[in-house]
């Protein structure tokens, strides 16, 4: 692969076979030089994963993928995930799928906006193996706003009290599309979809499997912590939500056409801003998700 120097170089680039600088001290690293159309070399992939756990959010600037090659690249970090989540004709989103605010004529419209993109989550954390990465790539983007906000949960979960961490250790979380879908006022899944996705339960303090750094692991697709009365666990939740999203603990990404970002959802909660005009300007970005592992 031919890769390229950039005059924004930092002294973090002396590790990796690509220019890189990071962007936020709570996550975040531009890439520069690597054409992700290209073959994906085993060199090229492990510098990536080295930056992918050190930065936590990878922006590759630049990049014109079709929705093949982002399947081809996103290959290269396991196995993709299939989607619950369903189109308007009833069919099961594709495992690469379109997040847009266009309508089935192409046009700018409020009415196809996923709600449930603008609250903090955790991708997939629904499923009994929930998400190790998440990319997007950025094909259409408004002339300003339509970011993505990142909060590191490991910042989160290191500045709590003593008698918190010692309060949470062992507490189980139990996650469902239901939950989800109830949480943000969406319709309610379907027979089919409660089938496909029944409730699991995950530690509401999770182990970072390559890092061992402790993360909080929750979001609207969260149902309730095992074992407590409701009002109790909706106030704990919302009050560890409210801790983890600081802004001392958040990385917004203000888009530029191009952009293919790659995140770390196992130690990060994410979500859009409807901070532009969504009945009038176009937003298109493509979407893949990898495996994970179950957490512990």
């Amino acid at each position: 692969m031919q890769l390229a120097s950039s005059p924004e170089t930092s002294a973090t680039s002396a590790p990796y076979p690509f220019d890189i600088r990071r962007i936020s001290d709570v996550a975040g690293a531009e890439i520069f030089g690597v054409d992700l159309k290209q073959p994906v070399s085993d060199t090229l992939k492990d510098a990536i994963m080295r930056a992918f756990l050190e930065f936590h959010v990878l922006v590759f600037r630049g990049q014109d993928l079709t929705k093949d090659e982002q399947h081809q690249f996103s290959l290269n970090f396991g196995t993709l995930e299939h989607h619950v989540g369903r189109l308007a004709d009833g069919t099961p989103f594709p495992i690469v799928h379109t997040v847009t605010n266009l309508d089935a004529d192409g046009n700018p419209t409020e009415k196809t906006v996923a709600k449930g993109n603008y609250h903090w989550h955790t991708d997939k954390s629904y499923h009994a193996i929930p998400s190790l990465m998440s990319m997007l790539h950025a094909k259409e983007i408004p002339p300003k706003g339509g970011d993505t906000q990142f909060a590191n949960t490991r910042m989160g979960y290191a500045s709590l009290s003593p008698a918190m961490k010692e309060r949470i250790a062992d507490m189980q979380v139990e996650h469902s599309w239901e939950a989800s879908r109830r949480n943000v006022g969406a319709p309610p899944p379907s027979e089919e979809q409660k089938r496909e996705r029944p409730p699991v339960t995950h530690p509401l303090v999770r182990t970072h499997p390559d890092t061992g750094d402790k993360t909080i692991y929750l979001g609207h697709h969260v149902s309730h912590i095992v074992g407590l009365p409701k009002d109790e666990s909706d106030a704990l939740l919302e009050e560890l939500t409210e801790h983890t999203t600081q802004p001392k603990f958040t990385y917004t990404h203000q888009w530029r056409q191009g952009d293919y970002t790659m995140w770390d959802n196992r130690c990060l909660l994410h979500r859009a801003r409807p901070n532009y005009e969504v009945g009038r300007d176009r937003r298109l970005l493509h979407r893949t998700v990898i495996i994970g592992t179950k957490p512990y």
